[in-house]
């Protein structure tokens, strides 16, 4: 059977499919479409879009686009050592998911999942690579048939050539714009690679509405995201998922038709973005007026450094500002909390430390400010499935918000143990009674009371250790309008998280080389209670989405194969690429997250590639279809020998790039 290595090739008429058996597979959200080497079809519709574009005073603006694939790369490859003793598995694994991997090992070795205990240490770097189960139900497989303890780790090879990537997509987008420039109709197909299995895309196609069809106010709206089987390694999870390049897709999309109308490309952006009470593709009301006076924060940033134009001495100056909007999935969380005899509490949660400081920093923060201690009291037990409840996985951006209120509703039982056993000790009733700084005082008078060590021994003499147990859920409140969405696991997210990146950049008409003269960003943090460690992930995320745009390159050789094998063929960011980011932290935004946080990781490295397009492009003055723009693409491009993208496989007309 010949080999379909792109997506074209996958759909093009009499294509070979690449799963003959695919009608047999379980279908777990009603009503999906699919069929023949498509694995899944996710799709909005919200209003008459047909008319909107027949309205004689539109412009009509149509983009196509195209990205290529983000390996991971993080420093810690995939690992895992398991053993098999009296029926059970132990594994210890570095992962996001200790309870998928729990879950999946458990029917990979056909046994209760009680059987399987999952324990994970600090975790050093994942992105999203980590959170699946792969390396460990084989590890487990071979520890039961040798009886022995067994470990697996990757090679740096392996890690490149078989882990998963964030996809390659090909993009068609088309709006229409109304005589005083407003978004009166728009419509759009994705395609996503999955490579051989559906796998996580299956589960990301939903984010497509919450990423393309957000930022901006829209009149009638349809959306479609196409998972596609190829003969090539599956993709999956990358941070920020496919929001980094439907960000690129969009601002892009963005600035052609900015130029089409005459219109300046801030003045578009502000006259568009949404506000508070307007509704995204698939009906979400949004709350708050966010992005209106992040970009005027952005104005005012750039007022306060000056540009850096002169700079670029020779070379060709761009500059761009973008925005987007990031939606987090909250989902389930537990955690439990114990009081120590010596002040200090243990928070025993199955949450990861991936290395954004979440549950090394945030959550102790948190814990500390309910129960009036220091951070530095707050010890976090290592994840581990038999001692730990439910939690979904560490990543999305949803680590600080689910745990941290989950471990918020467990400072609350512990608090009124505290303060009922304080209220016997101190003989005053526990309303008129505040913990701070490590003590329990009297409201209005302090240093009165007495220490949380003392009501912790009367505790145990009298009642027993003190401990609670929380758990938090999202709320459930947002909702799309019935009908819109079709194939989404969920039409509304509880958390929109919204942003504005500017670059400046200076490109060398000779070689194509790119150098960032600045980079801003302003983020929507709802409350930033370590503004230290925030900064440090937007820093962190900009280079990294920075790499997306300019210099990470994963090619395909003809087998479909990945070609890089390691550091030295795959081009990361080094020290010397990186910029000194300026950063505002917008607060004050709406949010369900404990003591107002939001998530920051995710949607920091979003916009990103998007960015960096948009500066190129306006630094050349030509049209950018395709990431990354590394020198030789930049090159082409002014060299007028890249060519075209018009994306064939996708139809202009709507009803033949559905499944019916």
């Amino acid at each position: 059977m010949p080999a379909c290595v792109t997506m074209a090739e996958a759909l093009a008429p009499g294509a070979p499919l690449l799963h003959p058996d695919w009608q047999s597979y379980e279908c777990i959200v009603d009503g999906v479409a699919r069929g023949g080497n498509i694995a899944w079809e996710a799709k909005v519709v919200r209003g008459d879009v047909d008319a909107a574009f027949a309205r004689p005073d539109v412009t009509i603006v149509e983009s196509c686009f195209r990205v290529g694939r983000q390996s991971h790369f993080p420093f810690e490859p995939r690992g895992a050592v398991a053993s098999h003793e009296d029926g059970r598995f132990h594994i210890i694994t570095s992962t996001q998911v200790p309870w998928t991997v729990r879950a999946v090992t458990a029917r990979v070795m056909g046994v209760h999942s009680s059987l399987v205990r999952v324990t994970v240490p600090p975790v050093g770097g994942a992105f999203g690579l980590k959170f699946d189960a792969s390396i460990e139900p084989m590890a487990a497989i071979l520890a039961r048939k040798t009886g022995r303890t067994v470990s697996l780790v990757n090679s740096r090879e392996d890690e490149t050539t078989t882990c998963l990537c964030r996809e390659n997509a090909d993009i068609r987008i088309r709006s229409a714009i109304g005589p005083d420039g407003e978004i009166v109709g728009r419509e759009a197909v994705v395609l996503m690679d999955a490579g051989a299995y559906g796998g996580e895309q299956i589960f990301l196609s939903t984010m497509t509405a919450h990423t393309l069809g957000a930022s901006y106010r829209l009149g009638a709206v349809r959306l479609s995201s196409r998972v596609v089987y190829t003969n090539t390694p599956p993709n999956g999870a990358f941070r920020s998922c496919n929001g980094a390049y439907n960000a690129f897709a969009l601002e892009r999309h963005t600035d052609e038709i900015c130029e089409r109308i005459g219109m300046d490309r801030m003045e578009f952006r502000k006259r568009n973005v949404l506000r508070d009470g307007d509704r995204g593709a698939t009906g979400q009301v949004f709350e708050g007026d966010v992005l209106g006076p992040m970009l005027d924060r952005m104005e005012a940033l750039r007022a306060r450094s000056g540009t850096q134009e002169h700079r670029a001495g020779g070379r060709l100056y761009g500059r761009a500002t973008t925005v987007g909007t990031w939606n987090i999935f909250v989902g389930p969380s537990s955690a439990t909390v114990n009081l120590n005899s010596d002040g200090s509490v243990t928070l025993v949660t199955a949450s990861v430390e991936i290395g954004s400081g979440s549950i090394t920093q945030g959550v102790p923060q948190i814990v500390a400010a309910n129960l009036g201690i220091h951070p530095s009291k707050v010890i976090v037990k290592a994840a581990d499935t038999d001692a730990a409840g439910y939690d979904m996985g560490t990543g999305g951006g949803r680590t600080v918000v689910s745990m941290g209120a989950a471990a918020t509703a467990a400072c609350a039982v512990v608090r009124e143990k505290l303060l009922e056993t304080a209220s016997e000790l101190l003989q005053t009733p526990p309303e008129d009674l505040v913990l701070r700084e490590g003590r329990v005082q009297i409201k209005g008078r302090p240093g009165s009371g007495t220490t949380i060590e003392t009501v912790i021994a009367r505790a145990e003499q009298t009642k027993g250790p003190i401990s609670g147990s929380g758990a938090f859920t999202a709320p459930g409140t947002a909702k799309g309008m019935p009908g819109c969405a079709a194939g989404h696991f969920f039409d509304a997210m509880d958390l929109p998280v919204f942003i504005v990146h500017e670059s400046e950049v200076a490109v060398d008409p000779e070689t194509g080389e790119v150098e960032v003269l600045a980079y801003r960003v302003v983020q929507d943090v709802g409350r930033a209670i370590n503004p230290r460690a925030v900064r440090g992930q937007i820093q962190g995320a900009v280079v990294q989405g920075i790499g997306y745009g300019i210099h990470e390159q994963v090619t395909l050789g003809p087998d479909g194969g990945i070609e890089q094998t390691g550091f030295e063929t795959y081009h990361l960011p080094l020290a010397q690429d990186a910029v000194q980011v300026e950063i505002d932290l917008f607060e004050g935004a709406p949010s369900c997250g404990p003591m107002g946080t939001k998530g920051i990781a995710e949607v920091a490295i979003m916009n990103g590639g998007a960015t960096m397009a948009c500066a190129i492009a306006d630094a050349i003055g030509l049209k950018v279809q395709q990431l990354p723009l590394t020198a030789p693409r930049v090159m082409a491009l002014i060299d007028g020998i890249e060519p075209v993208l018009d994306h064939p496989h996708i139809s202009r007309r709507w009803s033949d790039n559905i499944l019916k």
